[in-house]
This record gives C-alpha cells, structure tokens and sequence, in this order.
C-alpha cells in the first residue's frame, strides 16, 4: 500500500510509526486506519522488531477524528457500521483470542509491545489507541480529552470499558461525561500514563526507552506475557491465571532464552535474545 498520511522506520530493534496529517493535527481517517494497520502487520511480521512505537508528525498525536469524515457520515445514507466494514484492511492481532478481533483491541493480539509515545494533543479515538497500547508516554504539557460528551456522541472505541480499567471507574467517569482537556500530568497521576517526559526531545526520549527495552528483554518472554495478561482481563479466576502461568513456565524453561538469560545474569552481562519467529 502506498503511504499517504502515516510515516515509518525501522532502527535498533524498534519500528516507528508516525501519524503525517501533521496540518489537520494528524486527525484520524479510514485511510489512516488502512495505513495504521498495515504497517503495524509488516512490524509484526518483521523479526528485526522488537517494539513498536507510535506517534505524531508536528505539534499533535492525533486530533480525534476528522470533522471531514464526522460530516460526510452525517449526510451518508449509508449505515456507519456498514460502511466501515466495507473497506478492506489488514488484520493484525487478530486469531489470537476472539475478543481481540475488534478495532483498536486488536493491539492486545500483537506478539511485540506497542508504546504510544504522546507528544501533543491526543484526542477522541486517538485516547482509544493509546488506552489498548501496552506503554504510554505523554510530553509534559500535552492535553487529552474523550471530547465526544461535547459533540453529542457515546464512549467510542471501548473507552466505556478500558478507561474504568485503567484509572478507575469515578475518574473515568468524570472525564468521559465532562469530555474536559486533561493535562498529561493528570493523567499520569491517575495512572493512565507511564511517565511524562520534557517536551524538548520527547521522541528521542521514548525511543531510547524502547530501544533499551528491545535489547534487554526476551522476545518470546513478551510475546507470552501479552497473552497472559490482556486475556486474562477478561475472566475473574485467579486460579486459572496461576495454573496456565505454570503451564508457559514449564515451557519457556525449554526455550533457549530462558537458558541464555540465566546464564547472562550470572554472568553480568548482556543477554542475546532471540527473534520472533513465524513458528513461536
């Protein structure tokens, strides 16, 4: 597919992917869907990456959706549902576990972590994409809000569901029914973001968390991890969480990172992981 309003680049085990509509503050559209995700596949395919990370061109991460594509569904005659499932698209994360095979959940399907690295106004769908990512970054200063309470539209793309989760129910209700601007260090005080970082150099400063975390952990180790955790949201049986963390236990002892790191930590040194491969 040629790319049109998305940039990426491969480098030191991590895959960048920068949303470019940097003078519509990188609003969300279906080709950027399209693009989104078809890149998101190639990383996913591509041993030489080891985490994905997510951005803005410009000044914004993503405005929300484009008031464009609000309009033009306004007026279609065509059902919204519909037509979305009209386009064809590629399917990353998907055959992993049913609930995944959905918009933006798909993310929890990914065998490689996925930081949204939030450098500027992150709005609307855009809070959806970064609440299914595994880490968030915001720069200091950067301002966030559902917004859809203000333009007469529900909780979109889950956030009724993982918002709650994530920063729990009374904040999440707060913010999802006023649709207010949040400052970025409010929303890592109630534990949405991971850190906020100073706005000179944010990107740099995320990549170098993700390039250390690509060369210090084990490929096979997330992969397991991811699917341990988000299916694991799914059901209230903390037994049957410790049962299947015995069972992948007794399998990754077998793998040859589970050998290479324990001799690397008694070593001192740095482990060599591993890739991914199209068998594990």
């Amino acid at each position: 597919m040629e790319l049109h309003v998305t940039q990426h680049e491969i480098k030191d085990g991590v895959g960048l992917l920068r949303l470019n509509r940097p003078e519509r503050g990188n609003s969300w559209t279906h080709r950027m869907n399209a693009e989104y995700k078809e890149i998101i596949e190639s990383f996913e395919r591509d041993p030489a990456v080891r985490v994905i990370v997510v951005t803005g061109a410009g000044r914004a991460f993503c405005v929300g959706a484009d008031f464009r594509a609000l309009e033009h569904h306004q007026d279609s005659k065509k059902d919204y549902i519909q037509a979305s499932a009209e386009l064809e698209m590629a399917t990353p994360g998907h055959g992993i576990h049913p609930e995944f095979d959905h918009e933006l959940i798909w993310h929890w399907g990914l065998s490689k972590p996925v930081i949204a690295a939030i450098n500027g106004a992150c709005a609307g769908i855009a809070v959806a994409l970064a609440a299914f990512c595994d880490l968030r970054f915001a720069a200091a200063g950067a301002k966030i809000t559902t917004s859809t309470a203000r333009l007469g539209l529900p909780a979109e793309y889950g956030l009724s569901w993982i918002l709650p989760r994530l920063i729990g129910l009374a904040p999440a209700v707060d913010i999802l029914l006023t649709g207010r601007v949040v400052p970025a260090e409010e929303m890592h005080a109630l534990g949405f973001l991971h850190g906020v970082l100073p706005r000179e150099d944010f990107e740099q400063q995320v990549l170098a968390r993700a390039r250390e975390m690509a060369a210090a952990v084990s490929p096979i180790a997330v992969k397991t991890m991811k699917r341990q955790i988000y299916a694991e949201q799914l059901h209230l049986m903390p037994g049957a969480a410790i049962e299947k963390s015995r069972e992948l236990t007794a399998q990754l002892l077998k793998h040859p990172d589970c050998r290479e790191g324990v001799a690397a930590m008694k070593d001192k040194r740095v482990a060599s992981f591993l890739p991914l491969s199209a068998t594990q």
